[in-house]
């Protein structure tokens, strides 16, 4: 899983049926070195040299593989799942482009990889995003419901899972860490607001917070995806430094609140995963405006690091078995859909 945050490779190993059996393995996560993360960003919406890139981008995710197989050696892969890394994505043009070479990456580890995963959902009228769900359910299957499964990365987005077997609405609540990155990263020459202290430091701009909020995206009914660079006209331009960073912590959270509207039934806690959950300034305000628990994954007992690593394996061994990927009440498309393209070691 290469994420819209820019940070790295994650690599997750698991063991499933590909239905409700998950056995989570080890993880570890490859950080880009500064050049290549910006040579990645200055691709973002399709300009630039994508081909080299994209071919650089691959090689990336085989030598992390290797660096896997080197520090787990009694795993023994027999499948990967290649999320490559999303560019562009407009679902409302049947559009959506993650690069990566799935052929390439297939020779390179010796190691048979199912790739291409969001397209079908896209092509057939759905919206490409999330993916995740079906293995947040999977491994929700014992829990308490209903339950909100928060996934702060560059983009928000929010799996409900209800009572009832089937019962899931999926969607992208937000900006995740991605405007507060970038934020960072322009006004502090840092890769992140680390622990939330630039945020902590300032006061939100109640203004900004209501403009954004007006935005049409909110008033769309689910589900429904976004774009990494969707909200990219509501920064606080003008702002200070610390009162920009607490103005955008405070819209991704009231954005997260804002999806409770359409859940069949309140989420009895929300458990959260992704770089965003390390950010204590953003928990505590999402603990805030929920009213209800806010929690990592990790105290159910799950790695929020490598969720989403996870859920592409999971997705990975779904596309090989001829099951569905996407379901008309987590991406929209008319029916459940199958997808991924199996490359041949």
């Amino acid at each position: 899983m290469s994420g819209t945050s820019l940070d790295g490779v994650d690599v997750a190993a698991i063991e499933t049926d590909g239905r409700e059996w998950v056995a989570p393995g080890p993880s570890l996560t490859i950080p880009y070195p500064d050049d290549f993360r910006e040579r990645l960003r200055g691709v973002l919406g399709g300009a630039g040299p994508v081909p080299a890139v994209e071919d650089e981008l691959t090689r990336r995710h085989a030598d992390a593989v290797a660096e896997f197989r080197r520090r787990f050696p009694d795993i023994r892969a027999e499948l990967i799942g290649f999320h490559g890394h999303t560019i562009l994505h407009e679902p409302h043009n049947r559009r959506t482009w993650q690069i990566g070479d799935g052929a390439l990456l297939a020779r390179l580890t010796g190691t048979d990889v199912v790739a291409d995963l969001r397209s079908a959902d896209v092509a057939a009228g759905g919206e490409g995003a999330p993916l995740a769900p079906l293995y947040h359910a999977a491994l929700a299957a014992r829990l308490a419901k209903p339950l909100a499964v928060l996934n702060l990365g560059g983009v928000g987005n929010v799996t409900w899972i209800g009572a009832e077997p089937g019962q899931i609405l999926a969607f992208d609540t937000g900006p995740g860490n991605a405007l507060l990155d970038d934020w960072a990263r322009h006004h502090a020459g840092a890769v992140c607001d680390w622990d939330g202290k630039l945020a902590l430091g300032g006061s939100v701009s109640v203004n900004h917070v209501m403009r954004f909020l007006a935005g049409s995206y909110f008033a769309r009914r689910p589900p429904k995806s976004l774009d990494r660079d969707e909200f990219r006209a509501f920064v606080p331009n003008g702002l200070g430094i610390e009162d920009g960073a607490a103005t955008l912590t405070e819209m991704t959270a009231v954005a997260v609140a804002a999806a409770r509207r359409h859940f069949p039934a309140a989420a009895r806690e929300w458990l959260v995963c992704g770089g965003g959950r390390h950010n204590p300034t953003l928990m505590a305000v999402l603990a805030r405006l929920l009213a209800a628990p806010v929690r990592p994954v990790e105290a159910v007992g799950w790695d929020g690091d490598a969720l989403e690593a996870q859920a592409f394996a999971y997705l990975a061994v779904r596309s090989v078995l001829g099951l569905p990927l996407s379901l008309p009440s987590t991406t929209g498309v008319p029916r459940p859909i199958l997808g991924g393209r199996l490359f041949r070691a």
